[in-house]
């Protein structure tokens, strides 16, 4: 029951968060200017039109008004319409967001698992010749900007040194990212190489701390080969403490698409947040900071849920 109330509190944490960065988002957005003068242009200098204008787009209420009929829109799952085109944002982004999960899980899917082998097997070997390349290779990833990387492993994979992948990606129209795997390996090898140091050097200090630990030198006086020790007794009780690490770094993959896949030219929710910027498109602008916000909050909740989970002593307390 403990469990359930403590997940049951998260999960309203995770609702307040969510209504307090709607707020800020709201607010932010309105700092982008008039919408009405950017679509009309030199005919905003009409006051009828602009009036017009204004109140076809429904600027024309209290900005509190605007706010509470935005987030009642967005909980039933319309986000409205763009500004530029009056279209749907559902009907264009529905496929942008798919576009940016596939690169996301893809990255994830290799990057996670990576993370952990290198930091369980650097913690193992620990102050040996793996775990300082490992380590002083770790810092220098994590001081690298996204954009950064990204730029280093066109020019290396695909322009100046070897040309084995395609500079920019091929996902257009009916082209999914699916059918384009070969244009996939350098944005997804870009959020890999981003998320991968903070996942290697947590788990590291994780493993080296159950390493240590009575029971796993119980084990190692068993008889238990090196590798069975790892794998059976350390690295079960040490993963509970990375999820966090973890979470936050899947959660920064969706925010790093944004720079990604403008260096990549991918279409997906980062390049349409650029896009919508300068365009003044706020319902645009509003959705992605809210859909990136979400899955944050989901992020850090399944993260303390599975912690809890995966960690008997913490269950304890809270039964």
């Amino acid at each position: 029951m403990g469990v359930a109330k403590f997940i049951i509190r998260r999960v309203l944490f995770g609702v307040a968060t969510l209504v307090i960065i709607s707020v800020l988002v709201f607010l932010l957005t309105q700092l982008l200017g008039d919408p009405a003068k950017a679509i009309l242009g030199r005919e905003a200098q009409v006051k009828a039109t602009l009036l017009g204008k204004r109140k076809e787009l429904g600027l024309d209420r209290p900005a509190v008004n605007q706010y509470f009929g935005w987030l009642w829109d967005l909980v039933r799952g319309n986000p409205g319409k763009s500004y530029v085109n009056g279209v749907r944002i559902w009907s264009f982004m529905g496929e942008r967001v798919t576009n940016s999960l596939f690169l996301v899980v893809l990255a994830a899917v290799v990057s996670i698992p990576l993370s952990l082998a290198i930091g369980a097997y650097s913690a193992l070997r620990r102050d040996k010749t793996f775990d300082g390349v490992s380590s002083y290779s770790s810092l220098i990833l994590a001081a690298l900007p996204e954009f950064v990387i990204g730029t280093f492993l066109v020019l290396l994979l695909s322009v100046k040194v070897w040309h084995l992948f395609p500079a920019v990606s091929n996902v257009r129209g009916d082209t999914r990212p699916w059918n384009d795997l070969k244009g996939m390996v350098l944005p997804s090898l870009t959020l890999i190489l981003v998320v991968l140091p903070y996942v290697v050097r947590a788990t590291r200090a994780s493993m080296i701390e159950v390493l240590e630990s009575d029971y796993v030198e119980m084990a190692r006086l068993k008889g238990i080969s090196p590798r069975g020790v790892l794998w059976r007794h350390a690295m079960p009780n040490a993963i509970g403490p990375t999820f966090q690490v973890i979470a936050l770094s899947l959660a920064y993959l969706f925010g790093g698409v944004v720079l990604v896949e403008k260096v990549f030219n991918y279409p997906g929710i980062g390049s349409a947040l650029i896009e919508a910027i300068p365009a003044h498109n706020v319902p645009v602008v509003q959705f992605i900071a809210m859909f990136i916000a979400a899955v944050y909050v989901l992020c850090n909740l399944l993260a303390d849920v599975g912690t809890i989970l995966v960690t008997p002593r913490l269950r304890t307390k809270l039964s």
